[in-house]
């Protein structure tokens, strides 16, 4: 009955990975640590720890940073009316969203969902007026913190250890796509994102951005230059945010105004929380920074809060930068001879510090990595000519899931890779008698070909031993799921799965991202790697389609 019931589970979550993901170690994991929460009090206790944290952020900031100016643009008005949306478009919008789960909903989702063809005018109505008249309805813009553990390796009994989520209400998120798919449509059409942001924009992703990086930091390495990599962590970063700054932003930086700045003034204003875990919950209180994670728009106001920082970043000549949301990575490259201009990195750091002073928001210089990309030989001058930032250097970082190493191998992240394959692997073999073939191939897929093929763009640098390593597992894949032996011949049975080996997998994402970004489907910072190829008189290969390949001459070495 358990195993009829477990494979039900993953028969019903094909589609949805991250159910799966979560299904399937549930039982074949240890639980996740989750809140110590035991009483209102508890509930209590994290409301004052996630205010006050906020709180103190924003007492840490010295008052000459508040009046330093900044740079206003001059941007023309792209939206200043939402328009009403119809019935059908409404209707397709809410099947299309995900169900989910709120204390504050009078409805669970998906009971909304399936009732929306008898109350869909009704909510048209709400969404509609609000739209028109810029005004929020007070019941949007309350929601229910559930504390997140951050990592399962930190200590649960710590509330540091927590990453505030927040729960909306499902109509509160329907309205907020309407308004995000709007504003993505106005800030698409005029080009407002900044081009090395990767955070939450269509066809950009992390995989895109680490490719950039990657790229950058190989062809100065190919080039015999050194190079030194920075991340950079916030402090709670979404929970700052000033309101004040934000719409200012929205009006002077993205260009809105009349009544759909109204709409975000509205949506900023008066917003609530508490806290809730299980049957205990806090008292409420007012949300006076920061967006709200787990919301539909959060995200989006977060990049458009961060856009005078582009300005900053692309100041610095000679320093080049990447932001994933609060992720935020620099890069400098120099010869041997140049070790001065690693002076320029700390100027940049300070203007950054002293921008987000400025804006509300706190670098966590505990948490600055540094990775330096130089011969061996050379690593402990660079590193000294790093000053005060020496203490911060890795010898290697975590960089969006990938493990950068200074010599760029990823040799560390393969090794990584491969030892969580593995432990996955063992445990999906003790469920494979309860499962049939077809669902142990979806489980397969989820926990171990998802981790083969992320950032596998990046792969093309690895050494063969380094490929060997990774196409081992998948072949172990294939012999379980076939029930195969160790001594099987492993061509046949890909073969007969149709699961292309590891290295061509590695060639397949690279000609679909070049095919993208020659298409225009893909981020611009990658679309500018690529030089189409013209030649100076008309041939039979015109028509192909051919790319410059970039050679490296010996005396640039």
């Amino acid at each position: 009955m358990q195993g009829f019931t477990f494979s039900n589970l993953v028969s019903q979550s094909k589609g949805n990975p991250k159910v799966l993901f979560n299904t399937i170690s549930s039982i074949v994991s240890p639980a996740s640590p989750t809140a110590s929460i035991h009483s209102v009090a508890d509930c209590e206790n994290f409301l004052s720890f996630f205010v006050d944290k906020v709180n103190k952020v924003r007492s840490s900031i010295s008052p000459s940073a508040l009046s330093l100016p900044l740079p206003t643009p001059t941007r023309p008005i792209i939206l200043d009316s939402f328009a009403p949306v119809s019935l059908p478009e409404l209707t397709k919008l809410v099947n299309s969203m995900k169900t989910s789960a709120c204390p504050l909903d009078i409805l669970p989702s998906s009971l909304f969902k399936s009732a929306f063809q008898s109350i869909g005018p009704s909510v048209l109505s709400i969404i509609n007026a609000s739209l028109v008249s810029g005004q929020v309805p007070a019941y949007f813009k309350n929601a229910v913190i559930h504390p997140l553990l951050k990592k399962p390796s930190l200590d649960p009994s710590l509330h540091s250890s927590f990453r505030p989520i927040s729960k909306l209400p499902f109509i509160s998120k329907i309205l907020e796509k309407v308004v995000a798919k709007q504003l993505t449509a106005a800030l698409d059409e005029h080009n407002i994102y900044d081009s090395f942001q990767s955070g939450f924009r269509r066809a950009h992703s992390t995989e895109t951005a680490l490719l950039r990086v990657s790229n950058d930091l190989l062809t100065h390495s190919d080039a015999g230059d050194c190079s030194v990599l920075v991340l950079l962590d916030l402090t709670a970063a979404f929970d700052t945010v000033d309101h004040h700054l934000l719409l200012e932003r929205l009006r002077d930086w993205v260009g809105l105004s009349g009544s759909a700045l109204e709409w975000f003034s509205s949506y900023l204003s008066e917003r609530s929380f508490s806290v809730a875990v299980s049957k205990f919950r806090s008292s409420t209180t007012s949300l006076t920074h920061g967006v709200p994670q787990g919301s539909v728009l959060g995200p989006l106001l977060f990049l458009l809060y961060l856009l005078p920082l582009q300005h900053i970043l692309s100041s610095f000549k000679g320093i080049s930068y990447h932001l994933y949301a609060d992720d935020i990575q620099l890069y400098i490259s120099f010869k041997p001879h140049e070790m001065s201009k690693l002076q320029l990195l700390h100027t940049c750091l300070d203007s950054i510090k002293t921008w987000m002073a400025g804006s509300f928001l706190q670098l966590n210089e505990d948490k600055t990595e540094i990775l330096i990309c130089a011969p061996d030989k050379l690593v402990p001058k660079v590193r000294d000519s790093l000053g005060q930032l020496a203490s911060h250097t890795k010898p290697s970082v975590r960089n969006l899931g990938v493990t950068f190493d200074p010599a760029l191998t990823l040799d560390s992240h393969v090794s990584s890779l491969v030892r969580s394959s593995f432990f996955h692997l063992r445990n999906i073999a003790k469920l494979s008698p309860i499962l049939s073939r077809s669902e142990l191939e979806t489980v397969l897929h989820t926990f171990i070909s998802s981790r083969l093929d992320y950032c596998n763009s990046l792969f093309t640098c690895l050494s063969r031993t380094s490929l060997n390593r990774l196409q081992v597992v998948q072949n172990a894949c294939a012999r379980l799921l076939t029930k195969s032996s160790k001594h099987t011949h492993i061509t046949p049975l890909l073969l007969q799965l149709h699961w292309l080996p590891v290295n061509f997998r590695v060639h397949f994402k690279i000609l679909v991202l070049v095919y993208r970004a020659l298409h225009g489907q893909a981020p611009s910072y990658i679309g500018d790697l690529l030089s189409p190829y013209t030649p100076s008189r008309s041939l039979r290969s015109s028509d192909q389609s051919l790319l410059v390949v970039q050679h490296q001459a010996k005396d640039q070495r």
